[in-house]
């Protein structure tokens, strides 16, 4: 049912129902199933993604996106989880996605939630815990980084600067790395002794490499080539005056990594990013790896642009009670990852198994159609080895109208292809009476 109603997605029930009054009734009864609930989906999705990481360097990528259903966003002050009687405010999408650090592969959720945006008055920011703010979550999804992935490698936990909190860096697990770019101007130790304003000492850093790196292409903005020089040095963070708990300790170490691009581009401003993290950076090397790491944090932001414009349309759904949206949110924000995954690997440049999106019995199905729907030139037939991702991505591809010479699948395609695959499958799992 999940998969189903994420196939037919931004509509009413009526219209995901295709006009079916049967479809139409599993679909709302899905949706107002109090049983249902956006945790349970989230550690289904994260019990999968756990069985993939072990031995595996894993960036732990999480972030953030406000729903504006039917073009509206309410803007409101209260934060907390879905309620019986409130919804006024909008939703929040908050995600944690497992990335091998390697190849930029997309294994799965880590965490999920989704959050009511609720009116009313609140106390002074500074005079709220950690806990009764909005940026409790990106806490939260740090301790279910450390719990669901504990089996990798390593773990680094990457996020935006909305994630620049004091108290995450102080209760940092002990088998969890931060990457975090930097927000506020704090207070700093040096190595030296001082006490500094952060941005202040980046600025007096001197430049200790340069690299090439190509920064891909984004709605208004055209890919190019950027040359990029890093500074790095250790840092003790400084508690902050206010709003800090009290039993955080009064200092924590970090790495500043400040990379600025050193030519002016043809358009927008030139990247400047001061990011901080718990990984040691004393040479080139480890500040090169650093940046890397933080570039992959662009898949969120592609995740989050396939649940909205790119693949679903989303926002346009018309399903009025916050419960159910919600429980419609997290259908779709599960789907959009195996989306994600198969547009990723369509080129096989993530060397990802075909379990890693899906159930390995699905193999001998997925040969069958890929022969079904391979044509009589070179460029119709699947090029992949079988058991790959990439041999998965190139049929559902396939079935989502992808003529196989021009251009390349995105997530509208490989909505409609993965659609078109459920149907075959369960198809092909009926187990009709002769006749």
């Amino acid at each position: 049912m999940q998969a189903a109603l994420a196939a037919r997605p931004g509509s009413c029930i009526r219209r995901l129902a295709e006009g079916n009054r049967a479809r139409q009734m599993q679909f709302s009864r899905f949706l107002h199933n109090e049983a249902v609930t956006v945790v349970e989906m989230a550690a289904t999705a994260a019990a999968r993604t756990a069985g993939l990481v072990a031995g595996r360097d894993i960036l732990a990528i999480q972030d953030s996106s406000e729903l504006k259903f039917g073009g509206k966003k309410v803007r409101a002050r209260g934060f907390g989880p879905i309620g019986r009687g409130g919804g006024s405010g909008g939703l929040l999408l908050h995600s944690v996605l497992a990335v091998d650090a390697a190849t930029g592969g997309l294994l799965g959720l880590v965490g999920m939630q989704v959050r009511n945006r609720e009116g009313g008055k609140v106390a002074p920011r500074t005079k709220r815990l950690t806990a009764a703010k909005e940026s409790q979550r990106w806490l939260d999804g740090m301790f279910e980084a450390a719990e669901v992935l504990r089996k990798a490698a390593r773990i680094t936990v990457v996020g935006d600067a909305e994630s620049d909190i004091y108290e995450e860096f102080a209760r940092r697990p002990a088998n969890v790395h931060l990457l975090t770019r930097v927000a506020q101007d704090r207070r700093i130790e040096t190595m030296t002794g001082q006490t500094r304003l952060l941005f202040g000492f980046s600025d007096t850093l001197p430049e200790q490499a340069r690299f090439v790196v190509t920064i891909p292409a984004a709605p208004g903005r055209k890919q190019r080539t950027a040359k990029l020089a890093l500074r790095y040095a250790p840092v003790l963070v400084c508690k902050p005056k206010n709003g800090a708990a009290r039993d955080l300790p009064k200092t924590v170490p970090l790495t500043l990594v400040d990379i600025r691009e050193t030519t002016l581009p043809e358009e927008g401003e030139p990247i400047h990013w001061r990011l901080v993290t718990t990984h040691a950076v004393d040479n080139p090397a480890m500040a090169r790896m650093v940046l890397d790491f933080y570039r992959r944090r662009w898949i969120i932001e592609d995740y989050f642009r396939t649940l909205k414009t790119a693949g679903f349309d989303i926002e346009a759904a018309e399903i009025e009670d916050p419960r159910a949206m919600a429980r419609f949110v997290g259908a779709v924000a599960c789907t959009g990852v195996t989306i994600m995954q198969l547009v990723r690997a369509r080129d096989g440049g993530t060397d990802q198994m075909l379990e890693e999106a899906f159930d390995p019995a699905d193999q001998p199905l997925l040969e069958a159609v890929s022969a079904k729907v391979e044509g009589n030139t070179q460029r119709q037939k699947n090029p992949h080895p079988k058991g790959t991702l990439a041999f998965a991505a190139w049929v559902i591809a396939r079935l989502g109208s992808w003529d196989g010479y021009y251009g390349k699948p995105g997530p509208k395609v490989m909505r409609r292809g993965l659609e078109d695959f459920q149907l075959i499958k369960y198809g092909n799992q009926l187990d009709l009476p002769d006749v």
